[in-house]
C-alpha cells in the first residue's frame, strides 16, 4: 500500500542507540513515532520518554498501531524478531532494519507471503550516543535498499529532514558495508597502531591521542572537501623512497628480537599493503612523476 510520508506511523522494536537516535531524529522533523517495544521494558519506557511516544509491553499492539516497523536490534536478532511479528498481522506494512551488512532480501525472504514489504535503512554514521547522535543525523547519508513503495516514502521523510539518500541493490549490500568499514572501523585500528608506535617513542596514550588528533582531523577535513587524491601529502606522494626505507627499518628494529620477528613481518606487511594503496593515489595525483624506485621498496 502506498502511503503519504506525512501520514506514516513508525514503531520501533528495540531501544538501543540506533532506536533512540533514529526515533528522536524522525520526531524532531515531524514524523509520527508510535512508540517502542523492547524485551527490556525499562529501555522502551526510556526511549518513549525521549521521543514523546508510547512504551509498549505488548508487541502485537505496537504492530497494530504502526504502518512501518523498524527492527533496531543487533544483526543476529533481526531474523528472530521478524519471525515473531510476521504472524501478528503485518499485511500492507513496511518492515525495516538498519543493518549495514544484511540485505532486506535475506532477512525478510518470505515477506511477500504476508503481503508486506521489507527494507534496509542504513545511516552511514557512527551512532555512538543514545542521547546526542540524533542531532547529527541531518548531515548523514542514508543507504536504502528493498522493493516496494516504502523506498520513496522513506526517501521523502529522510530528505525532508535534511539527510541525503541513495538506493542500492541487495546483491551489493556486503560490498557496500565493507566500504563503510574501511572508512570507519578500520580507521580505529590504524589510529591504535599510530598510538602504539608513539608509545614506543615515550608517549602516554593520552599524549599520543592529543598529538594525533589535529593531524587526523585536518587530514579528514581535506579528504572530505577535496577527495583522497588531492588531499594526499607525505613521503609516498613525494616519491621519497629513502623515508619509506627508514620506516621499514624502524619496524624491524622495534621488533628486533628473534621471538618478535613474526610481529615485525606482520607490521611490515601491513605497512606495505596500505602504502601500495596510497601509491595508487599518488600516481593519480602526479601522473608525470616517476615512482618506480618507491614501487621496488614496497614490493
Amino acid at each position: 500500500m502506498l502511503r503519504k510520508a506525512k501520514d506514516i506511523k513508525i514503531g520501533f522494536i528495540g531501544a538501543g542507540k540506533v532506536g533512540f537516535s533514529l526515533g528522536r531524529f524522525l520526531v524532531e522533523h515531524g514524523t509520527h513515532v508510535t512508540g517502542y517495544y523492547s524485551r527490556h521494558g525499562e529501555s522502551a519506557c526510556e526511549a518513549a520518554g525521549f521521543t514523546s511516544s508510547k512504551s509498549y509491553d505488548n508487541l502485537e499492539e505496537l504492530v497494530n498501531d504502526s504502518d512501518a516497523l523498524f527492527l533496531t536490534v543487533p544483526d543476529g536478532e533481526i531474523q528472530k524478531v521478524y519471525d515473531k511479528i510476521k504472524d501478528l498481522g503485518i499485511s500492507d506494512k513496511y518492515i525495516c532494519h538498519c543493518s549495514g551488512s544484511l540485505s532486506s532480501k535475506e532477512t525478510f525472504f518470505d515477506i511477500d507471503n504476508y503481503h508486506a514489504s521489507g527494507y534496509s535503512i542504513h545511516p552511514l554514521f557512527p551512532v555512538s550516543s543514545k542521547y546526542e547522535s540524533y542531532k547529527e543525523l541531518s548531515d548523514a547519508f542514508f543507504c536504502l535498499e528493498g522493493s516496494g513503495p516504502g523506498i520513496e516514502v522513506f526517501k521523502v521523510i529522510l530528505e525532508g529532514a535534511g539527510a541525503k539518500t541513495r538506493t542500492i541493490k541487495p546483491e551489493v549490500k556486503a560490498l557496500y558495508h565493507l566500504a563503510c568499514v574501511y572508512s570507519s572501523n578500520l580507521m580505529c585500528g590504524l589510529v591504535k597502531e599510530s598510538m602504539n608506535l608513539l608509545g614506543d617513542c615515550g608517549f602516554t596514550d593520552e599524549e599520543a591521542l592529543m598529538a594525533l588528533k589535529p593531524l587526523m582531523l585536518s587530514n579528514m577535513a581535506h579528504i572530505g572537501e577535496e577527495g583522497p587524491v588531492k588531499a594526499l601529502t607525505g613521503p609516498i606522494e613525494r616519491g621519497d623512497s629513502s623515508t619509506i626505507e627508514k620506516h621499514i627499518k624502524a619496524l624491524n628494529d622495534a621488533y628486533g628480537s628473534q621471538s618478535e620477528q613474526s610481529k615485525a613481518d606482520e607490521e611490515i606487511t601491513l605497512y606495505r599493503l596500505i602504502s601500495s594503496k596510497v601509491l595508487e593515489c599518488a600516481k593519480e595525483k602526479n601522473p608525470d612523476r616517476n615512482y618506480s624506485e618507491l614501487e621496488e621498496k614496497l614490493n
